[in-house]
């Protein structure tokens, strides 16, 4: 697998990301958040559990996860009407699509102690390296301060967040740990902003070269809050399953792009035609049944750079989001 281009290895999405964490700490009581600072020194940010949060605070967030490389924005969405009259969405714009969303947002971190689990995502991955995935990318941050996002709805145990310290080497002052429930606007605004961000992820699953992605662009629909954590999991993932559209401008040769074009979408997928929620279920509870196919967005478009050539594959269904919003 190939990776990052010289120039792009040598950004830092600790520090282009770090304007956006003291802008979501400044403005905290304004988007709804709660600052704290945690007995091992390092600061807290709940975003949905004991504090609302706010659209605004996730998207913050989102542009945290993403190293400050993408933006990320909410823009009217027609694209569902008559059929569903649900209208706003989520766009995320990237340069640097392949850093942005696999080296910093994707949730590849796993964190566990004594019955808590929570996937970490975020700049600080960059600089902890527990995945093989950076092996690949042949990218390594470095910098004296992070950020870590953790999709959970309590506080991390001690424990846990001695070891963020720990892997990530920064001072407990200098790590901001950000806690974003499925079950929160925060927390449903910065995972259905991870539409790109799973593209980029099964192009990788797909063993298309990394470096051949030259930029991205997405949106999709923005689902309404859930308050168990189940129906919160089916909205989102349906969001970008069925409501998800990509754009990638890549350079390869044709065959490539449009191999990775047939691919790409969730429609490729065995599993697809149910909800999330159906899919979890039909797989009894077992994320590792499911089809690792099926995460990918509704609809993409890869533009060969090369050639100028452009393929399309996918559809957005519509009668699925009803049902999985509505229902």
């Amino acid at each position: 697998m190939q990776g990052l281009s010289s120039a792009s290895a040598d950004l830092s999405v600790n520090q282009l990301s770090a304007p956006l964490v003291a802008t979501l700490v400044a403005n905290a009581v304004a988007l709804g958040v709660g600052v704290s600072q945690h007995q091992l020194g390092c600061r807290i940010v709940d975003a949905g559990i004991a504090h609302p949060g706010s659209m605004e605070a996730g998207r913050l967030i989102a542009e945290i996860c993403l190293g400050g490389l993408a933006q990320v924005q909410f823009q009217a969405d027609p694209r569902f009407k008559p059929a569903l009259n649900w209208p706003t969405a989520i766009s995320v714009t990237s340069e640097q699509p392949v850093l942005a969303c696999l080296a910093s947002q994707y949730a590849g971190w796993a964190l566990s102690h004594e019955g808590f689990y929570a996937l970490g995502s975020g700049p600080a991955r960059a600089l902890a390296k527990r995945e093989e995935l950076f092996v690949e990318l042949a990218y390594q941050d470095v910098c004296n301060s992070t950020c870590l996002v953790l999709e959970t709805d309590r506080m991390p145990p001690e424990q846990v967040l001695a070891k963020v310290l720990q892997d990530t080497q920064v001072p407990a002052a200098n790590l901001t740990i950000i806690l974003t429930p499925t079950t929160s606007i925060a927390g449903v605004v910065q995972i259905v902003a991870r539409v790109l961000e799973v593209a980029l992820h099964k192009a990788h699953t797909l063993h298309f070269p990394l470096s051949n992605i030259v930029s991205g662009s997405a949106m999709a629909v923005l689902p309404p809050v859930a308050k168990d954590f189940m129906t919160a999991m089916g909205r989102t993932n349906d969001a970008i399953l069925f409501g998800g559209t990509v754009n990638l401008l890549v350079d390869c040769d044709d065959a490539a792009a449009q191999s990775l074009a047939s691919q790409l979408p969730s429609c490729a997928s065995k599993d697809y035609g149910l909800t999330f929620a159906e899919v979890f279920k039909a797989a009894n509870m077992d994320f590792y049944k499911i089809d690792p196919m099926l995460f990918s967005p509704a609809q993409v478009a890869v533009h060969n750079l090369k050639t100028d050539a452009v393929f399309e594959a996918g559809q957005l269904n519509a009668d699925l989001l009803k049902q999985s919003f509505f229902d």
